[in-house]
């Protein structure tokens, strides 16, 4: 007799083969067009609709640090259909012969995900089977990232990229290591067990302050970081704000959000119309596409124009606020208010993978809520530094250990290595979320020794406080005296 359970799953594999069936009989169509837009390539893309198939078309785009400056997203039937505009980082056309292959042929694949990378992404980590991969979650604090980075030096693992993102007083981070002597990805199972369970007490630290859980995985082969990032950060607090409305440093929350996001009810259509509106920013529709598909919605049609600066944006505003250019439009589907605006604007409609839109206030303020945490997350508003030196075996735990000793807290970092050079970048503030003090800039400057820091500031970058001769820091330690080797050891964490 067949159970229940296994008819489901024979069912569930018949439908799959049917998918595949159809995708095979509908392959993907897609143009590659240089010629019918003056500042930017247009990509188009036509191929059989299943979910999470627009953030896989952004993904390839992303992995080559593609710039998005306008999309538009539409769904007939099974049908997915999407047009993207596309510079590459100068804002210019792409023109290289190689990444217009590589982009038709990913967006042209049923497996894309496996293909080798090529371009920007080239150099920044090893082969997926050269490498391990460690995912961690937990309460941030000052000095989290140096006493991880001290408990993998102390075990021979080799820090080669990784990605750490803090929010809400939570923390993340993918990380890929090798072995210290090999250079290659750790099989050991005895030892990745010993990397887990150290990693594991430095993420819970005491326990006296800790919110949410606190979890380490070890796995072998290359991660994509910044997807998984946000899929472990959804999954870590499910979009819940932070204790009595505070940050991740027990400060008030700033009144102006980052990004401000409505959800409307087209009825008509069963839909759900999600309008998002904040500064334009690289990755920005990735970051809010990963939130929609990891919260289970399907975006049916959408518009995305980064190039006019959103001067036309959806806003529902409030009786009290002074009021602004408004023009109301309307029909038989949906109503809503147009406002003059010099914010990008994105612009979905939704459903549920069920096929429902959404059905509660609950959910609502969740979708809400998990949106504005996708934008906060790599919008960082601290002071950005930049390491570039030879990379070596504990050269991050010791620049790190540098920034707790001096109380920098890390906001955010992204760690590569490329050609046996170490480029980190760090974004700090000092331990209660404030601008960093010049005098604490030179003493970083004046540790760090043979590393070569710089100080980048772009608009609504924290400044820093200036101690004398007023200019802005733009290189510190260039040819800075000392080396590491003069650093005071501290014990790892054990």
């Amino acid at each position: 007799m067949v159970r229940c359970g296994e008819m489901e799953a024979a069912e569930e594999d018949d439908d799959d083969e049917y998918a595949k069936l159809v995708r095979r009989m509908n392959p993907p169509r897609v143009v590659i067009d240089n010629d019918s837009c003056d500042n930017a390539t247009v990509i188009r893309v036509d191929r059989v609709k299943k979910h999470g198939i627009l953030l896989e078309a952004v993904q390839v785009l992303v992995d080559l640090n593609l710039v998005i400056t306008k999309a538009y997203i539409s769904s007939d039937g099974n049908w997915f259909m999407d047009v993207f505009n596309v510079t590459d980082q100068d804002g210019s056309k792409l023109q290289k012969k190689e990444v217009i292959d590589h982009i038709q042929k990913c967006l042209e694949s049923e497996d894309y995900l496996k293909l080798p990378a090529i371009g920007p992404t080239d150099g920044g980590a090893p082969p997926e089977d050269e490498s391990t991969s460690i995912e961690l979650t937990g309460t941030d604090r000052p000095g989290l990232l140096s006493e991880v980075c001290a408990v993998l030096a102390s075990l021979s693992c080799n820090i080669v990229k990784g990605e750490v993102w803090t929010h809400d007083r939570r923390a993340a981070a993918v990380i890929q290591i090798t072995d210290e002597a090999s250079g290659l990805a750790i099989h050991d199972a005895a030892r990745l067990s010993k990397v887990q369970e150290l990693l594991c007490n430095v993420m819970q630290g005491d326990g006296a302050s800790s919110r949410g859980t606190t979890r380490t995985g070890v796995s072998v082969g290359a991660a994509r970081a910044e997807r998984r990032l946000h899929k472990l950060m959804l999954d870590d607090d499910g979009g819940e704000e932070a204790v009595g409305g505070e940050d991740r440093r027990g400060e008030a929350r700033r009144k102006a959000a980052a990004a401000k996001v409505v959800v409307m009810d087209c009825a008509e259509r069963r839909y759900t119309v999600v309008i998002l509106r904040c500064r334009d920013r690289p990755k920005l529709l990735f970051d809010t596409l990963c939130s929609l598909t990891d919260l289970q919605y399907v975006v049916f049609h959408g518009t995305v124009d980064a190039e006019r600066r959103s001067r036309e944006a959806y806003q529902v505003r409030p009786s009290h606020e002074t009021p602004q250019t408004i023009v109301e439009t309307s029909n038989n589907e949906c109503s809503r208010q147009l406002i003059v605006s010099p914010e990008w604007l994105q612009e979905y409609c939704v459903r549920h993978v069920d096929g429902h839109p959404v059905r509660s206030d609950a959910e609502r303020a969740r979708l809400v809520r998990c949106l504005e945490a996708a934008v906060e997350r790599r919008a960082s508003d601290g002071l950005e530094l930049e390491v570039r030196t030879e990379d070596r075996v504990g050269l991050l735990s010791e620049v790190t250990r540098v920034f707790r000793e001096n109380s920098l807290s890390i906001i955010r970092a992204a760690i590569a290595t490329r050609d046996g050079r170490a480029e980190d970048t760090f974004y700090v503030s000092d331990a209660y979320g404030n601008p960093v003090d010049g005098r604490t800039m030179d003493a970083v400057g004046e540790q760090l020794g043979d590393a070569v820091l710089r100080v980048k500031r772009g608009v609504g970058d924290a400044p820093v406080k200036p101690v004398a001769e007023g200019g802005a820091v733009s290189v510190l330690g260039s040819l800075l005296k000392g080396s590491f080797q003069g650093l005071r050891l501290i014990r790892s964490y054990s």
